[in-house]
């Protein structure tokens, strides 16, 4: 992952299947749009050296990250494909490189090698956990699975020499499901904290946003390091799970960059539209997930960015890591 300010943009759809499954697939189309910050491509042509061989590199470039199990040579390859509903599995799961071969190879982001998220269609259940990796290749990691229904794996890492990636994979718990239906919102409740969502995402545009933690209506200034920064938020387009990730503005202990209350983001969408923003944060040693519900209109006017009353103060050094959060 990349500490870029902006979002990487991405878009294609997915339908939902009646009768309440849902639709397993990762129908994709070329996008132009502005790669921000994080170069999740890893776009390499074929080297045939025909016409058919550019266009398709060409559209690689330009496919949304997440929405392929492979990219850039690289393949997600789940060892099994199955989750059991209200159970904690075991998920394991390879990436495979243009040689067909394991890779056994991985540089460090953002205090780990491999960083997995799993939310199912509907957006419900998200986790953002970190599997551990065998010498032949294999990441395990224990997956909570709160409910019944298609999932959507994300695997987001660098590769050795390669570019970063995100590539994603559907699985399965078996079972009788209702989807989760959101409405707009912009203030998140989680185990006594509030964070509210300020500011206005522009399709096509740099928008800043700014998240505000308080607990018992007091402002938190207290916010611990999480894997290198005070927050990570993950954005997931609605009707086709476009991955979209970003870090916020700043640096722990950079001397600049204040613990809290406010944690200033500028991320960039590609269209109207429905998205789910999850933000992880820590405090107490626990990560929490904050949800939020957005809808983004190509029309809307310009707005000016929140501004931060927080002062400027060295951040304070965290105090431990929770591997596994998210909500059910």
């Amino acid at each position: 992952m990349n500490t870029a300010a902006k979002l990487s943009a991405y878009g294609v759809a997915l339908a939902l299947v009646a009768g309440g499954a849902w639709a397993v697939g990762s129908a994709v189309g070329p996008l132009s749009v502005e790669a921000t910050g994080h170069d999740s491509s890893g776009a390499e042509g074929t080297g045939h050296g025909d016409d058919h061989s550019g266009a398709v590199a060409g559209a690689e470039q330009d496919q949304p990250a997440g929405l392929a199990s492979s990219r850039g040579g690289y393949t997600l390859r789940p060892v099994d494909t199955t989750l059991t509903a209200g159970a904690t599995d075991s998920f394991s799961f390879r990436i495979t490189g243009p040689d067909g071969a394991a890779v056994t190879a991985f540089d460090v982001e953002h205090d780990k090698r491999m960083h997995l998220i799993a939310v199912r269609r509907d957006t419900a259940g998200f986790r953002h956990v970190h599997p551990e990796m065998a010498a032949d290749g294999t990441w395990t990691v224990q997956l909570p699975v709160s409910g019944a229904g298609s999932y959507r794996v994300f695997a987001d890492f660098k590769p050795t020499g390669g570019e970063a990636t995100i590539l994603g994979a559907d699985v399965t718990a078996a079972g009788q499901f209702e989807p989760e239906q959101y409405t707009p919102s912009r203030v998140a409740q989680v185990d006594g904290f509030e964070v509210r969502l300020d500011g206005e995402l522009k399709p096509g545009k740099a928008s800043p946003v700014l998240l505000t933690v308080s607990r018992g209506g007091a402002p938190v200034t207290d916010l611990e390091p999480y894997l290198g920064a005070y927050g990570h938020l993950v954005a997931l387009r609605q009707g086709d799970l476009a991955y979209l990730h970003v870090h916020p503005e700043g640096t722990p202990g950079d001397g600049k960059t204040v613990s809290g209350p406010e944690i200033a983001f500028v991320a960039e969408v590609p269209s109207a539209g429905g998205y789910r923003l999850f933000l992880d944060f820590q405090h107490g040693g626990v990560v929490r997930t904050a949800e939020f519900t957005v809808t983004t209109e190509g029309t809307a006017e310009h707005q000016p960015a929140p501004t931060s009353t927080a002062p400027s103060a060295p951040a304070e050094d965290g105090h431990g890591e929770e591997e596994e959060h998210g909500h059910g």
